[in-house]
């Protein structure tokens, strides 16, 4: 390591020995033994940043203090508190422009105040980018400034100095934070939400887990979680190729499942032989209806199936049914016939005009949307939420750590409840209160 590279890793050691030796108020041993005593104390932990473009497929993610962050679209800053706190925020940078101006105003700021911190992308980052290069630049962002809407970026400025890389694909780093490193500023203060504990804020998602095993439809699914507690059911609804509904995901996760080998779809008859890793038995109409008769303190709410007339003419009570649709027409239809629709995320956020509103005169009381927009879409949270409208969160379990109790300790609130994979003890309710 030559002179310049010391002393630019080491500035505040060295600053201190300038220091003693001007003052000549201590000897050069003294201040030596002083220097020794200083390194001996300072403690670096290992930071990896993982940014992975859209192109790659993955998850971009950091990892900190052995504790793994997978993080959502757009661009991530991280802040280096002392006393090796951390706090980071994702912006939505490639599908809100507002996002942009809150993470340059953001980003201004704790330049300014000589912050520790790292800006990790993941996706398609910089599609919202265009038009504030200018201010990206003067930011002493000069790659981030030009980055291509698909491509992987790190950042950070640990060693005093703004330090930044791309690629067309992925970029690791690993980097030595300094236990010292930060202040006590914080940017991001956690936001809480006050809500009201009730059972009907969980969805048992296909029909909840199973000695760990998730996503069977099976009735062994829902026997084990009745008992322990959940009352509101997701099944996913298809169709055999003679036409008869039934409860299973999709045929591809079915066959697996069942090491089936026939043609897909199967018939009616072929899927009704077959057991789920050969003890979980599948449930085509009759036997959900058998199952809904004997718990009716239970709710049925529905995937795949997007016809609301046919279903809920084949479904044993209509009181006990929510049916989550795919299309402003199918929706539109469940509101003329009285069938309780929860509209999906698609065609929700198509909806150009008013959402609350096409909510409203359609008598629509729910939605369901991927937890993974809940921070570019906190507006909409907040809107849903005032109307009365109760959002529902899939895709829980999706990201590391993002499992029901960080759902529930993070999210509710701001959103009204989950479609969840296991039991935790928080839903430890005694009984369900009406939807």
């Amino acid at each position: 390591m030559n002179v310049l590279s010391y002393m630019h890793s080491n500035s505040q050691t060295f600053k201190l020995l300038l220091f003693f030796i001007f003052l000549g108020s201590v000897s050069k041993s003294n201040a030596m033994e002083l220097l020794h005593a200083i390194n001996e104390k300072i403690v670096t932990e290992e930071l990896v940043l993982n940014s992975h473009s859209f192109n790659t497929h993955q998850r971009s993610s950091f990892t900190y203090l052995s504790q793994k962050e997978s993080i959502e679209r757009g661009l991530t800053i991280l802040h280096f508190e002392k006393d090796k706190k951390i706090e980071y925020k994702t912006f939505d940078t490639y599908g809100s422009k507002e996002e942009v101006v809150e993470f340059l105003a953001t980003l201004s700021t704790m330049l300014m105040a000589n912050s520790k911190i790292a800006i990790l992308a993941h996706d398609s980052a910089a599609a919202s980018l265009v038009g504030f290069e200018k201010q990206l630049f003067d930011l002493g962002l000069i790659q981030l400034s030009s980055l291509k809407g698909r491509q992987a970026y790190i950042m950070h400025n640990l060693n005093g100095v703004i330090t930044e890389q791309v690629d067309d694909n992925s970029i690791t780093k690993t980097l030595d934070v300094p236990t010292i490193t930060g202040s006590e500023i914080v940017y991001f203060p956690k936001e809480t939400f006050e809500f009201t504990p009730n059972i009907n804020r969980f969805i048992a998602h296909a029909g909840g887990e199973v000695n760990g095993i998730k996503s069977t439809n099976s009735k062994n699914a829902l026997d084990e979680n009745y008992k322990k507690g959940f009352r509101i059911f997701e099944l996913d609804i298809i169709e055999t190729s003679d036409g008869k509904l039934v409860a299973a995901h999709d045929w591809n996760m079915w066959a697996r499942f069942t090491d089936y080998t026939g043609t897909l779809p199967p018939t009616h008859a072929q899927f009704m032989k077959q057991k789920i890793y050969g003890d979980y038995i599948t449930m085509d109409m009759e036997a959900i209806n058998a199952w809904f008769k004997k718990h009716p303190d239970a709710t049925l709410v529905t995937d795949k199936v997007n016809d609301p007339i046919a279903f809920s003419e084949a479904f044993i009570d209509n009181d006990r049914l929510i049916m989550e649709l795919f299309s402003v027409m199918a929706v539109e239809k469940a509101s003329e016939h009285g069938i309780h629709a929860m509209m999906s995320q698609e065609p929700l956020m198509a909806i150009k005009d008013d959402k609350t509103n096409f909510l409203k005169v359609n008598n629509v009381k729910y939605v369901a949307l991927s937890r993974r927009i809940i921070a570019s879409q906190k507006k909409l949270m907040l809107q849903l939420k005032e109307a009365g409208i109760k959002v529902y969160v899939y895709n829980v379990n999706f990201a590391p750590g993002k499992d029901e109790k960080y759902v529930h300790d993070n999210e509710f609130g701001l959103i009204y409840g989950m479609y969840a994979d296991k039991w935790i003890s928080d839903m430890n309710f005694t009984s369900a209160s009406k939807l």
